[in-house]
């Protein structure tokens, strides 16, 4: 297994390219295209990743611990495909329209100011999870673990209080319409 100890890939473009076994411990990614490429059996551990485009990228079996997104575009990535030990992400500024982390156990998860339009969440645990100033039109929620998460200032949601644990969720005045939708009652 090739090791990657705390390097910095900059600019570099992988796109559909494949990469097999490798660790990448502490490294720092920078305005990467990385996108349809697959990485297969990878270990991603205190990995930053800065304004990379990752779309589409191929993640099986792969190990995302404490990975961290910042102004990436992360488009329909299947986050299911990755290890369940130790899964830890956050994620800031990123676009991550159609990706899925159903059934994934990640409590504590950080999205700021970022869109995740139709995002699959089906089977989640995200209890305690921070969804600030992020767009969740048409995402996902079934069966997910809502638990403490806190939406105050997320939008365009469509969460079923009777599908989902909610129990001590922090919603806005302005949010409680999205807990509304099935019922088809109007808050004003």
């Amino acid at each position: 297994m090739l090791i990657h100890d705390d390097e910095t890939f900059e600019g570099i473009i992988y796109a559909g390219k494949v990469t097999r076994n490798e660790e990448f411990q502490s490294c720092t990614f920078k305005n990467c295209d990385l996108s349809n490429s697959s990485f297969i059996y990878n270990k991603f551990l205190d990995c930053t990743f800065i304004g990379c485009n990752l779309s589409l990228v191929h993640l099986g079996y792969s190990t995302l611990n404490n990975a961290v997104f910042k102004s990436c575009k992360i488009l329909g990535v299947n986050f299911k495909e990755c290890q369940d030990f130790l899964f830890s992400v956050q994620f800031e500024n990123c676009i991550l329209d159609y990706a899925s982390f159903m059934d994934k156990k990640m409590p504590k998860t950080k999205f700021i100011n970022s869109s995740l339009k139709e995002v699959n969440f089906s089977n989640t645990m995200l209890s305690g999870s921070l969804f600030d100033q992020t767009d969740l039109s048409g995402t996902v929620f079934n069966r997910t673990d809502l638990t403490a998460a806190n939406f105050v200032t997320a939008y365009n949601f469509d969460i079923d209080p009777e599908l989902n644990n909610v129990k001590k969720a922090a919603f806005s005045t302005q949010g409680l319409q999205g807990l509304l939708l099935r019922h088809q009652l109007k808050v004003v």
